[in-house]
């Protein structure tokens, strides 16, 4: 018996990290703590990234990254999340994080907070934790306002800061373009640079709720808006002109998030490859994926 727990032990846990992109993004005010209150509609998509869960020393945390540049140490998101739960259950044993990443980092595409739920996910497994979904609830909101849909996915609305979510019928699918211009965008500076007059305080999405309701393709199309997308082109310009480009190919063009990637929703391959390839010379990464639909909390613990 021994043997076997082991074994079991030593094996690897493998677990993706979805992107995801805001269908609609409302900021309708302003909170005493210093964040934003908002509408949003989140989705997930099939581009990932990929964390595999090994064996370490005893108490240890190991961190590494395919990508140059990025932080392994107590500031990533994933280091966070493996403390916390860590803490949380008093676990002894060690862990070694190889994250290979494919979200461009600070893109509006939720790739550190889908980073940290899949840390979560992968982890529960590896230590053989309980499976305590309010736990990792819980421990997600503490690590950031997108990371309890980031847990989830799928289709979901989210209030309050993002954090407080509603699951939605299942997004009808879509092929999704996404061009990013090369460069990071910090969330903060563009909240801060939204003014009070642009706050939406009555904001309404039900055109968007029912169009998903209805699996409606092109309704859902032409509800796409964001707030944010006004201070992220006066902050970063070139955001707006790689919108431009997008729309040139025939297309409604969104911003994700606070930027900087923008994307489109098509209803066909053909449309969808012919966008990417005239857009391939107008930003610096252009990617082709498709909507997720997720697979909930209980599936990610089989």
């Amino acid at each position: 018996m021994a043997n076997i727990v082991q074994h079991m032990r030593q094996k690897q846990v493998i677990e993706k990290a979805y992107a995801k992109i805001n269908l609609v993004l409302r900021v309708t005010g302003k909170r005493a703590d210093g964040y934003h209150d908002l509408l949003t509609v989140f989705q997930s998509l099939a581009l990932h990234d990929v964390l595999t869960f090994s064996q370490a020393n005893p108490d240890e945390i190991i961190l590494e990254t395919n990508l140059p540049g990025l932080s392994t140490a107590a500031d990533n998101l994933v280091w966070r999340a493996a403390v916390k739960l860590k803490n949380f259950y008093g676990v002894r044993e060690g862990v070694h994080i190889k994250l290979q990443k494919n979200i461009p980092v600070a893109a509006g595409l939720g790739g550190g907070s889908s980073n940290a739920a899949a840390a979560l996910r992968g982890l529960l497994r590896f230590w053989r934790l309980p499976r305590e979904w309010t736990v990792l609830q819980k421990i997600a909101v503490q690590l950031g306002s997108d990371v309890p849909f980031c847990l989830q996915g799928g289709t979901a609305l989210g209030t309050g800061r993002g954090e407080k979510l509603r699951t939605l019928k299942p997004l009808p699918f879509f092929y999704v373009v996404l061009a990013n211009p090369g460069f990071a965008v910090s969330t903060a500076a563009v909240y801060q640079a939204l003014g009070a007059d642009e706050i939406e305080e009555g904001a309404n999405i039900s055109g968007m709720l029912q169009a998903i309701e209805a699996g409606n393709r092109q309704d859902i199309i032409s509800h796409l808006s964001n707030t944010l997308e006004l201070p992220a082109f006066r902050l970063y310009p070139e955001i707006k002109t790689l919108k431009e480009e997008m729309e040139k190919t025939g297309a409604v063009a969104l911003m994700s998030g606070s930027g900087a990637t923008v994307f489109a929703l098509f209803t066909t391959k053909q449309a969808a490859t012919a966008a990417k390839a005239a857009l391939e010379k107008k930003a610096q990464w252009v990617h082709l994926t498709k909507t997720y639909a997720g697979s909930g909390p209980e599936v990610n613990y089989v």
